[in-house]
């Protein structure tokens, strides 16, 4: 009976955070369904025409599931053009569709800009691409060390009042610009990186999103694909997949991490479900106010993730996970750690 029947296979919805959003408590990542991955498994002899088919289907299966929480972002590439094609084919009303300002790509690098005419400058591309006029969660995706996050936050206030945003967010914020931000106009959720190899929003980050009210919305929640063991060794990386630059994918560390989750694999077995399950199963007992966002660019694969809410784990096996699963590396490389929290914590 650790594995209850999901007969009806519906994700509960519920709030995310104080301010009136309520979607379901398992959102989907759209970002590799475009960018920064590459093409792995199953899409790498796709058309680029199968793979946005396949992407659509993939967000059609995400809707029948009640997993409606669609996450991009400005600089996932093509992506929110290709949430707007699934948007425009589902219905728009349909999706609780959060994006993401930030990254100044105009100088060929990716600045972080929370300068107040370019977030409005970005919030209307992302309309535009997104093919709505208004977005359900605007998320700041990275901190700009310049511009005071209260300038951010009363541009932000704007666009609301001008009716393009609904609700607003903020990722890989530390808790101290988290309460700035705040106390110029309501956040409804961080976006932070959590899973049982990531943890180190708990100490600070988790408290003060409680104690304000703010709910937490785990990317990566799988590790990048870690703890659903989507790859054999370090050489199964694609070439073009950024994980080859991340610490905990290289060649030296790819062994250790995998000693690391034995406890996921063992569990996994033991439950009957797949270490995916499991990890996914985790963050989900976190508590009520945490909608992890697994993505994945396959139906079954979407399917396996919403089932982990069938997976019961008792306090013991919480417990025994979260003492036993470690990690080795850094969760990006140097470049992108400097824009991460942890830089300013």
């Amino acid at each position: 009976g650790t594995v209850k029947a999901m007969e009806d296979m519906k994700i509960e919805k519920r709030a995310l955070g104080s301010q009136g959003l309520v979607c379901g408590c398992q959102g989907l990542g759209c970002m590799g369904m475009t960018a920064f991955y590459g093409k792995t498994g199953d899409t790498a002899s796709m058309t680029p025409e199968q793979c946005e088919e396949q992407a659509i289907a993939t967000i059609s299966k995400a809707l029948e599931l009640g997993a409606n929480m669609l996450d991009t972002a400005h600089v996932y590439t093509n992506n929110e053009v290709l949430v707007g094609k699934a948007l425009k084919k589902l219905g728009r009303d349909n999706f609780v569709v959060c994006t993401k300002f930030a990254f100044d790509t105009s100088g060929g690098g990716r600045a972080v800009s929370g300068k107040p005419d370019f977030v409005k400058r970005q919030c209307a591309e992302s309309l535009e691409r997104l093919g709505i006029d208004c977005i359900d969660l605007y998320y700041m995706h990275r901190m700009d060390p310049e511009t005071p996050i209260e300038d951010t936050m009363r541009a932000l206030a704007e666009l609301k009042e001008e009716g393009k945003i609904k609700y607003i967010g903020l990722s890989e914020c530390t808790a101290s610009e988290m309460r700035r931000a705040h106390a110029v106009t309501p956040v409804t959720a961080v976006q932070m990186e959590w899973s049982l190899q990531t943890r180190d929003l708990e100490s600070e980050i988790v408290p003060v999103a409680r104690e304000l009210g703010i709910g937490i919305v785990a990317y990566s929640p799988l590790n990048r694909g870690f703890l659903s063991q989507t790859f054999k060794s370090a050489s199964d990386i694609g070439e073009q997949d950024f994980r080859r630059m991340c610490p905990r994918f290289s060649e030296e560390n790819f062994g250790k991490n995998s000693e690391a989750i034995k406890t996921v694999v063992d569990m996994a077995a033991s439950k009957g479900c797949t270490p995916a399950q499991i990890a996914l199963a985790w963050v989900h007992a976190q508590g009520n106010d945490v909608f992890p966002i697994p993505g994945t660019t396959k139906p079954s694969r979407l399917e396996e993730n919403v089932k982990a809410l069938c997976v019961l784990l008792s306090d013991a096996e919480i417990k025994q996970l979260s003492e036993k699963v470690g990690v080795e590396g850094e969760r990006y490389n140097e470049m992108m750690m400097n824009s991460t929290f942890n830089k300013r914590s």
